[in-house]
């Protein structure tokens, strides 16, 4: 399988990551949720979108007992596996690859689920190349992050934490109301304007979403600029 490799620059690097072909590179939201993990020793920590392993490999640093990433993505066990055992910590991590939660082991509860699957309209994903065909969040970037909040709920052990990361490039509204009306305790850890190239922005697909106020984009001079926040919510 052919790779690539990036240098992660957020919480407990710098370290070098190793990725493949389908593999989601980390973004400013992976550094978000890495800043926003709060870990106590032994925790069990379940790595929802996991990716390289990035977050997972953070968690198992910051004192998590076990972790388990899981991804869609093709060829994510053979990267992730590769990137915790250069970081020293495959004895703490394993991954799977699976849809959502599927593949992982029966009566196992998690301290805390980081819930970063994807959550882009899949015409958006399409347009700007982010995310594998078919691993985007559906047709308003609802979709998918809705049907992991239900999916978190079985899996989080009372007083548990999911770390959820939404912005102005998803239907965000539909986001928060279902996970108002699954777990009900919110709170917003994290809030950051991020630059959107100006030729994505002007991109049909994307001039579509904003009119039928899918996504909601600002501009600051010649910039155009979406807005990504990190919630924390309590089981």
């Amino acid at each position: 399988m052919e790779s690539d490799t990036v240098v992660w620059k957020g919480r407990c690097g710098p370290f070098e990551l190793k990725l493949g072909p389908h593999t989601f590179r980390p973004s400013t939201i992976s550094t978000l949720l890495a800043d926003a993990l709060d870990i106590e020793d032994r925790s069990v920590v379940i790595d929802a979108g996991c990716g390289s392993g990035v977050l997972s490999i953070v968690a198992a640093k910051l004192g998590a007992g076990k972790v388990y990433g899981v991804d869609a993505a093709e060829g994510t066990v053979e990267v992730a596996t590769a990137n915790a055992t250069a970081q020293g910590v495959a004895d703490r991590v394993e991954f799977f690859q699976s849809d959502m939660f599927d593949a992982l082991p029966e009566g196992e509860f998690a301290d805390v689920v980081i819930g970063d699957v994807s959550g882009i309209p899949d015409d958006l994903a399409t347009v700007s190349g982010w995310f594998p065909s078919g691993l985007a969040g559906g047709p308003t970037g609802a979709e998918l992050p809705m049907r992991m909040l239900d999916e978190a709920k079985r899996l989080l052990r009372k007083g548990g934490r999911l770390l959820l990361p939404t912005g102005s490039l998803q239907d965000e509204t539909s986001i928060m109301d279902k996970a108002r009306s699954v777990f009900g305790s919110i709170k917003m850890l994290s809030e950051r304007p991020i630059p959107l190239p100006s030729a994505l922005a002007e991109q049909p697909a994307v001039i579509r979403l904003i009119r039928d106020r899918v996504i909601e984009l600002t501009e600051r001079g010649s910039r155009y600029l979406w807005t990504a926040r990190i919630w924390e919510i309590q089981a």
